[in-house]
């Protein structure tokens, strides 16, 4: 089974794509994301720090994050593999997740980058009407400022592993999740 990373910019597509490629490859896709909405939404603890957090459109803390995914991979529904979606974002979490998979004797097989251009994902968050409250003009730069500063540095992290695989993130969700399908079996 396969233990893929889809990565890139917030509006790439990594939701839409990562429940393609768990539905084709029978794995569990783990978004943080969801986890962190589902938590906000209920109310939780976690839920209400992690929405002052990302109201401001910051990112959430890596320990609390790496514990978080730590957590949810001791399941055994993710024993043969997963996508993750949303994690690693930063270099320590991508450290520290290197450190989860080696405790297990297990290596992760891709780190699928969706390529899209600023424009192009500033206009599909804007358009796909979640009614987050950072999705304005001004917080979506933000969070794309957060992203490259605080982000990009893990597919450098992940470069010298020899596991990117680059795929274009422009064009319809099936002619991008051809892309991908082609990455993985190359």
């Amino acid at each position: 089974m396969m233990r893929i990373i889809i990565f890139g910019p917030p509006g790439a597509g990594k939701g839409t794509q990562a429940k393609l490629i768990s539905d084709e490859y029978n794995i569990p896709h783990l978004s943080t994301g969801e986890i962190f909405r589902s938590a906000i939404k209920n109310e939780t603890p976690l839920g209400k720090e992690v929405k002052s957090i990302l109201d401001t459109g910051d990112l959430v803390p890596d320990e609390k994050v790496v514990g978080l995914v730590e957590e949810e991979l001791k399941k055994e529904k993710y024993e043969d593999g997963y996508v993750l979606d949303g994690f690693p974002r930063t270099v320590p979490q991508a450290k520290a997740f290197d450190k989860i998979l080696k405790e297990k004797n297990k290596s992760l097989d891709a780190f699928l980058q969706l390529q899209v251009p600023e424009e192009e994902l500033i206009d599909r968050i804007l358009s796909r009407g979640e009614g987050r409250s950072d999705d304005t003009p001004e917080k979506i730069k933000n969070r794309l400022n957060v992203y490259w500063e605080e982000t990009q540095p893990v597919l450098n992290y992940y470069q010298e592993q020899d596991v990117v695989r680059k795929v274009e993130g422009v064009g319809s969700i099936e002619e991008i999740f051809r892309r991908i399908k082609k990455a993985l079996e190359d």
